[in-house]
């Protein structure tokens, strides 16, 4: 495989919150690839977005990073501690699309000069009359109609999926290496999601561009991500190829969170729910933090922490179920189905 373009190595990050200490990220290891979109999953405080917020170093004031590094262009940024540093790499090299496009919009501002901003500010050496050309080709690429005419109205006129498209015209005005799309459908109804979704991929495509999701679903990535990294209490704990994910999974928590997909639920059957709650991450992790919710738990997992395991070169799963000496056992009948391609995960 080709070298990464980012690359995270057993990054710890805490957070001091009331008296207390987080942590937040554990260990996490993490290669990112030129032109792959790259999917973070995971149920919500697992540490996706804190991940990669650390890429643009975008964490609050009381996040800090107590070892590991992460190397872009040669540079381990978590070394910077200059906001100059930080600018370098924001929008020009690594944008970001956020799930609340209000909290990313100035509704003060006509959308056109939020544009046109982004626009100035990372492509140096434009006339005025070549950024407005290009302000409004980039409303047009994202879809939406009569650029010039809309390109002089306010947010508060968009609709959701028209002000998402919005802030992602305004990522790629920056022209980034990597975009980071953090959960940015949630907020929009499944046909819109759709429509979005598509979007970004045929952008990201065309522009070359390293695309990195983050969400709780798996099936909101099931046709745009090319690659797969399961995230649990702030760890990696499965990454492979979407195809090794979703039809050879191996770590009892992608298990799980594939068997709840609604996609692949029953007709006249409860949809499967994982039990119990996160680990609490303010107090040390001892063995697999999953292990207390984990049904197919060994004894081993309640005192010692799993290594990565390799299954293929790109598939790799931090469980003690995959250790030469643990007990051979069937996963879910459904993660069953899945493997033989019985069931389908477009619904």
């Amino acid at each position: 495989m080709a070298e990464p373009i980012l690359s995270v190595r057993n990054l710890n990050l805490k957070f001091n919150l009331r008296g207390q200490t987080l942590h937040a990220l554990r260990d996490v290891s993490l290669d990112v690839y030129q032109g792959e979109s790259l999917a973070i999953v995971g149920e919500s405080g697992s540490g996706k977005s804190v991940l990669t917020k650390c890429f643009m170093g975008l964490n609050d004031a009381n996040g800090f990073i107590e070892s590991g590094s992460i190397i872009y262009n040669g540079e381990d940024i978590t070394k910077y501690k200059k906001e100059k540093d930080w600018l370098r790499i924001r929008g020009g090299e690594i944008a970001m699309v956020m799930q609340d496009p209000m909290t990313s919009l100035n509704p003060l501002r006509t959308v056109g000069a939020q544009i046109l901003e982004a626009i100035n500010l990372h492509q140096k050496g434009l006339s005025k009359a070549q950024a407005k050309t290009e302000m409004l080709s980039m409303l047009a690429s994202v879809g939406i109609p009569e650029p010039e005419k809309r390109s002089k109205q306010y947010p508060h006129e968009f609709s959701g999926g028209m002000r998402q498209r919005v802030v992602i015209a305004i990522a790629l005005a920056c022209k980034p290496k990597i975009l980071i799309c953090d959960e940015p459908t949630t907020a929009l109804d499944v046909t819109i999601q759709a429509q979005i979704l598509k979007l970004i991929r045929d952008l990201v495509s065309k522009h070359g561009i390293t695309a990195i999701y983050i969400t709780h679903d798996l099936g909101v990535v099931a046709n745009v991500a090319t690659r797969i990294a399961v995230m649990y209490a702030g760890d990696i704990v499965e990454i492979g190829t979407s195809e090794e994910i979703f039809y050879d999974p191996r770590h009892p928590y992608t298990w799980a969170l594939l068997s709840s997909l609604p996609q692949l639920g029953i007709k006249g059957q409860k949809l499967y729910s994982i039990a119990g709650t996160q680990a609490n991450l303010f107090t040390e992790v001892k063995g697999d933090a999953f292990a207390p919710r984990n049904p197919y738990a060994l004894e081993i997992d309640k005192v010692k922490r799993p290594p990565n395991f390799e299954i293929t070169p790109t598939h790799m799963a931090k469980t003690w179920l995959l250790d030469p000496r643990a007990p051979k056992l069937e996963p879910p009948e459904i993660i069953q189905k899945l493997s033989r391609r019985e069931v389908d995960l477009n619904g």
